[in-house]
């Protein structure tokens, strides 16, 4: 409840709304341009799905308004972009920043890496979250050409993308928890705050689909155009809020009964 955390929840959603949507494009343009994957495509729209609501008694819901944009910015470029790819690095690594001056404060940690180290270690983390992504795509991809079209084959299919889904977003959070503060911290001492997380993630999602309308009409009365914008901002710091409780839990968790030697700067 520190206000600090407050600024790193924000500092954090920011980054994420600037990094959305070429994520999106340069996994779209992988997709089509590279792979020639087309059930690559039909895996993101699963999974935009999953993440935001459809139209809801609107003319045109927020995944449909993210589809259609997507279609109409990296449909007509015919290519990967690189300014794209390289947008999305510099503003993830922005992401990481404010992340590991939290978790350093969570586990007690006073110096902070420089600015080069931190940008080395972010886009290692990048990489590495990138490709778990795109893996998850890809079984999903998989599970989507297997079963067909049929309303059964798309209930089983949102299962099986659940059951990937999941795990590798619990592995992920692992991986910024394990590795990105400025210590060595045991595995074992971030492993159950990662499933946790995972899983309180998981369940955020279902709050803003069924809260959706809600916030819709909220927003749209005081934002206007600017309503999705803002959505992801919120959302995205109430997510963030819930990875730092996480990193917090695990280190009380820690400072416990003895469990080792406490970490040291890297």
């Amino acid at each position: 409840m520190e206000t600090e955390v407050h600024v790193y929840g924000f500092s954090i959603a920011a980054n994420v709304l600037l990094s959305f949507f070429p994520f999106l494009i340069v996994i779209f343009s992988l997709c089509r341009y590279v792979l020639g994957w087309h059930t690559g495509l039909d895996a993101i729209d699963l999974a935009l799905n999953d993440y935001f609501p459809g139209q809801l008694g609107e003319k045109e819901g927020f995944f449909d308004f993210i589809h259609r944009n997507l279609l109409a910015t990296a449909g007509s470029r015919r290519t990967l972009q690189i300014v794209s790819l390289f947008l999305l690095l510099f503003t993830a690594n922005g992401i990481f920043e404010p992340l590991e001056v939290a978790l350093n404060r969570v586990w007690g940690i006073s110096k902070n890496r420089s600015f080069v180290r931190n940008q080395l270690v972010s886009l290692g983390l990048i990489l590495a979250c990138g490709t778990l992504a795109l893996a998850s795509a890809v079984l999903t991809g998989m599970n989507v050409k297997l079963l067909g079209g049929s309303w059964f084959a798309r209930y089983l299919t949102m299962v099986l993308f659940k059951m990937a889904a999941v795990p590798t977003t619990m592995l992920m959070l692992f991986l910024v928890y394990w590795l990105l503060p400025n210590a060595k911290i045991a595995a074992r001492r971030v492993l159950p705050a990662a499933v946790i997380v995972g899983v309180a993630l998981e369940a955020l999602k279902y709050v803003n689909l069924l809260t959706w309308p809600l916030w819709r009409d909220k927003l749209k009365a005081e934002y206007g155009p600017f309503v999705y914008s803002v959505t992801i901002i919120l959302w995205s710091f109430l997510g963030a809020m819930v990875v730092l409780a996480g990193a917090e839990w695990a280190a009380r968790r820690a400072a416990g009964p003895p469990a080792g030697p406490p970490p040291q700067a890297g």
